[in-house]
């Protein structure tokens, strides 16, 4: 049976770093984002997996059309084996968490949280309706803001937090029908997302805020999710995986 990853967000940062481990360890990789199929990050993207990689346009907010996207990526490379939740976006507005509008709110909210839950949700019933001798597996990278305060950007860690718990239930959900599920919360990569405060956080690294000393790297993540998705870590499901340099260890 081909192995097919989907990874959401898997054209840029933290998803183009899964997508090029998972593409160098056999996998056919679907891309599913929302930008178009011509977007220069897309083109560059694809040309990096070596043929490997497919782009499916898909925008999360649009819950209507998870059934759609999953269609169109059977139809073309055939189920799923290995889904990865990773699209997400941030605090549109970084500030005082008392002056967060409801609008900010919803959109975050509505794309790492809602918009997750729902394509998972479709892609764990068509893992139950399509029964495989090939290992299943579902990632959900949500972020050590899952755990960690963050008053400046409530909104990505409330929907990080719920997306840690997501995590779980389909865990539980997913167990007795051999499909793992796991959690990756990344520290701090450096990737687009976190461009806008690159010398902050260099400073504050260097000053001993996270124990290995360097920036994360989306290889990083995609190192991790190869052995999740090629059933190595079968009976840890469940388990979530603190993929940070130390950063979210408790320390005097």
């Amino acid at each position: 049976m081909n192995r097919i990853a989907l990874v959401t967000g898997g054209q840029r940062g933290i998803g183009l770093g899964i997508s090029r481990a998972l593409a160098e360890a056999g996998y056919t990789v679907a891309i599913a984002a929302q930008e178009e199929a011509d977007a220069p990050e897309v083109v560059e993207a694809l040309n990096s997996l070596g043929g490997k990689g497919r782009y499916f346009r898909h925008d999360l907010l649009d819950i209507d059309h998870c059934k759609t996207l999953l269609d169109r990526v059977e139809a073309d490379l055939g189920p799923v084996t290995a889904f990865v939740s990773n699209a997400g976006v941030p605090a549109r507005i970084r500030g005082d968490m008392l002056d967060l509008a409801p609008d900010s709110f919803d959109f975050v909210m509505g794309v790492n949280l809602r918009g997750a839950f729902f394509l998972a949700q479709e892609v764990a019933r068509r893992m139950l309706d399509q029964p495989s001798d090939s290992y299943r597996s579902m990632s959900f990278i949500t972020s050590v803001s899952a755990e960690m305060v963050s008053i400046e950007r409530a909104e990505y860690c409330l929907s990080k937090a719920g997306a840690a718990m997501m995590a779980e239930l389909f865990a539980v959900r997913l167990a007795p029908h051999g499909i793992g599920v796991f959690e990756l919360r990344p520290g701090i990569i450096e990737t687009g997302m976190t461009a806008g405060v690159k010398d902050k956080y260099t400073a504050r690294i260097e000053g001993g805020l996270v124990p290995a000393a360097r920036w994360g790297q989306p290889a990083d993540i995609g190192s991790i999710i190869v052995p999740i998705a090629d059933g190595q870590m079968a009976f840890a499901t469940g388990s979530t995986f603190a993929v940070d340099g130390g950063l979210s260890i408790p320390r005097l």
